[in-house]
């Protein structure tokens, strides 16, 4: 018996016009994908939202201020814990609203409540923020005797955690800015190598009175370049973005130690 013959797919009607294919997402499951996304969703909140935007500034602004007063750990906690709750209360709203925008085409009662509640929660996060702002820094601010950089200059390790921290945000805000890339993959510049290269101006002004202080930078040094030197044989990033993010993390670290000596 002989094997049917295929037939050929029928050719599309006349001004038959082929619906376009939603595109396939990538492969899911990875720990680094997951990530990617996430940090997408904060990047596009920084940039597209003026409030997360200022919100981020006063986050900056706070943490610095809480390491220069040496603030306790349990204040210290009250602070990251009120700046967490607003940044994630704006990123909710800013969530609820392009929901809202994509499913409602006209306006409804529902969506505005939707919408209004979701500013709500932001002001009741920002407003619980400025009372541990009050209740943590009141004291400290008002003291006549108190010497602001007395916590900074009596440990190094501050102004290490402030210049990583002010790199670090730096990095992801420029990238925002340019759209080039993904936080933690690509684009202008490179953050793993301006953490690198913060790492080791740090190390090299923190170890300068020690007698052994050059051998100790040069090797800072030269792990500061092997992590340079992998983002871009693993293609990752180009020779250009390595080299401004090695001199966004140095510049930022030596502001740093100047302003905070």
């Amino acid at each position: 018996m002989s094997s049917p013959t295929p037939t050929a797919p029928k050719p599309p009607p006349p001004g038959h016009r082929e619906e376009p294919r939603p595109p396939r997402l990538p492969a899911q499951g990875s720990l680094r994908w997951s990530f990617t996304w996430a940090f997408e969703g904060i990047v596009y909140v920084l940039r597209t939202q003026r409030n997360m935007q200022f919100h981020v500034a006063a986050a900056v602004g706070v943490l610095v201020l809480a390491l220069v007063l040496d603030v306790s750990r349990l204040e210290m906690l009250a602070i990251v814990g009120a700046i967490a709750l607003v940044m994630i209360a704006e990123m909710v709203n800013t969530a609820v609203e392009a929901t809202v925008d994509l499913v409602a085409t006209e306006y409804h009662p529902l969506a505005k409540v939707a919408k209004d509640v979701a500013a709500g929660a932001v002001l009741v996060a920002t407003a619980n923020a400025l009372a541990v702002a009050y209740l943590v820094f009141y004291g400290a601010l008002t003291g006549p005797t108190h010497d602001l950089l007395h916590g900074v200059r009596r440990s190094p390790v501050h102004i290490v955690v402030i210049a990583l921290i002010l790199t670090t945000l730096l990095s992801i805000a420029v990238k925002a800015s340019l759209g080039r890339g993904t936080p933690l993959r690509g684009g202008l510049p490179s953050g793993h190598a301006a953490a690198a290269f913060a790492g080791w101006m740090a190390i090299t002004l923190v170890t300068e009175p020690l007698n052994h202080a050059a051998l100790v930078s040069t090797l800072a040094f030269m792990m500061a370049l092997l992590v340079a030197q992998s983002r871009v044989e693993a293609g990752i990033h180009s020779g250009v973005e390595v080299f401004a993010g090695a001199i966004l993390g140095t510049g930022v670290t030596l502001l740093v130690f100047q302003a905070l000596p």
